[in-house]
């Protein structure tokens, strides 16, 4: 049996978020049907007096405050994430407030590093499932940045082809 249609809204391969907790908005997140879950960029996590503290991006992040946020344990929940090469890793998982497309959400979020990524907030399925559509082709994806990496990419792999054929 078919579900009921839903007006759902289309969103982009990238999106500019607010995540109104932190005061910040404009924040880009990747959209990744490939991933279950959300995560976000969270640095020096740590676990003091019953409470997860941990600050939302990092330096050089125009969105890093140094500001530390503090989740109480029972708001926390640990989860194991793979990776699509199959590593595994334990994260915390946090519930936060965020908007996009104009559409306020209670998500979910795992914790972790990702300052070698380009998007400090990967948007996954769950947070998608019934409340969004993805059209690859719309959003609001960083094009200077990732153009930037792919040349830097391209760079590196003539000069290793370079060197593999000495």
């Amino acid at each position: 049996m078919m579900p009921k249609e839903v007006n759902l809204k289309i969103i982009g391969r990238a999106e500019r978020i607010k995540i109104p907790m932190l005061g910040l908005k404009g924040v880009p997140a990747k959209v990744d049907t490939g991933a279950d879950a959300s995560s976000i960029w969270c640095s020096r996590l740590k676990v003091v007096d019953g409470k997860l503290r941990c600050v939302f991006f990092g330096k050089g992040n125009e969105f890093y405050t140094g500001g530390t946020v503090a989740f109480d344990l029972e708001d926390v929940d640990l989860t194991r994430v793979a990776n699509s090469f199959g590593h595994r890793e334990l994260r915390y998982k946090i519930k936060l407030p965020i908007e996009i497309k104009g559409r306020k959400i209670n998500a979910t979020f795992t914790l972790t590093d990702r300052s070698t990524k380009l998007y400090p907030i990967l948007i996954g399925r769950s947070l998608l499932k019934n409340k969004f559509l993805v059209d690859v082709g719309k959003g609001t994806p960083l094009h200077e940045e990732e153009n930037e990496r792919l040349k830097r990419l391209r760079k590196e792999m003539k000069r290793i082809k370079k060197e593999l054929s000495r």
